[in-house]
């Protein structure tokens, strides 16, 4: 699928590894967009040049496993600590004088985890449709998230999830978003081409193996100290995966949250709502008030 002309893709070391990134603007401040599962740097399409009209350099990298980025084998090498060291790396080469981490879905969980962990100072922090990993979950809202269970079977997740060119992909994408139109088949053909691969699907699928097979658990015990940077709360309300519920509690962890719900919209939110998305960016990342999705102004 053709992508903005002023959008580039290059090869960037981190930590002596190498990342591919999608890159819009220039500057001294960084606009870091991670994406989650399954998919790409080209999820953050239409905030790439919006970043940079705002006067920020945006990467968007295919984190380890997925692209052409880094790849490796063994499952423990996509433990949160690993995801989180790759984040730090971007961030050290990129030289940049401040960082914005923004995320999406697993993306999102790296986020959160790197800003308790202040793994490097950031400015503000901003996260789509995964709930802080302290905040309790409902038995109903686990009952969702069975297919982590499922991923733990060796083989077989990653051989239905590549066979017939990654179709299961293009399949959860028009199952799940509420507006299809910013899901044509060319797009949804990069995301099939991402995981159609067993090597690579396998890959994907290992950040759910290393994730069960403690990763989340040693994150935990190591404490969820308060994160005190400024943080915006994104959250598509028609995710039929991760609940609504999912996001209360949030403000107990944040000492400076702002929380907006988008109606309508699914779990894909910077993709399926992307000028809402992008007006809502806009303000938090001026400091300005962000606006209420307007589906919602007038309700309260």
């Amino acid at each position: 699928m053709p992508i903005n002309e002023q959008i580039i893709i290059r090869t960037v070391e981190a930590n002596g590894l190498p990342f591919e990134v999608y890159e819009c603007g220039a500057g001294e401040r960084l606009a870091l967009c991670l994406h989650g599962f399954p998919e790409h740097a080209f999820s953050w399409r239409n905030q790439l040049p919006f970043l940079a009209s705002l006067g920020y350099r945006a990467w968007a990298p295919n984190q380890r496993g997925y692209g052409k980025s880094f790849r490796p084998k063994k499952v423990s090498e996509y433990d949160l600590s690993h995801l989180m060291t790759d984040v730090a790396g971007l961030i050290d080469t990129s030289c940049a004088e401040s960082v914005t981490l923004i995320g999406h879905d697993w993306g999102g969980i790296v986020a959160w985890f790197f800003a308790i962990r202040h793994v490097r100072p950031i400015d503000r922090l901003v996260i789509m449709n995964v709930p802080h990993p302290a905040t309790s979950k409902s038995f109903k809202q686990m009952l969702r998230l069975w297919y982590m269970f499922l991923f733990q079977i060796p083989f077989l997740p990653e051989y239905i999830l590549s066979r017939d060119r990654a179709r299961l992909v293009r399949n959860i994408y028009l199952s799940t978003a509420k507006d299809r139109k910013n899901f044509p088949e060319v797009l949804l053909d990069v995301y099939r081409d991402n995981a159609a691969d067993i090597d690579q699907a396998r890959a994907m699928i290992n950040w759910y193996r290393a994730a069960l097979q403690g990763g989340l658990n040693r994150q935990r015990r190591l404490g969820m100290k308060k994160i005190e940077v400024p943080t915006l709360l994104l959250w598509g309300e028609e995710d039929p995966v991760l609940l609504k519920e999912s996001s209360y509690g949030a403000e107990h962890y944040v000492s400076d949250l702002t929380l907006r719900y988008l109606p309508g919209v699914s779990h894909w939110t910077q993709e399926e709502a992307p000028e809402l998305v992008n007006s809502m960016l806009q303000a938090f990342l001026n400091g300005q008030p962000v606006p209420e999705s307007p589906a919602l102004v007038g309700v309260r």
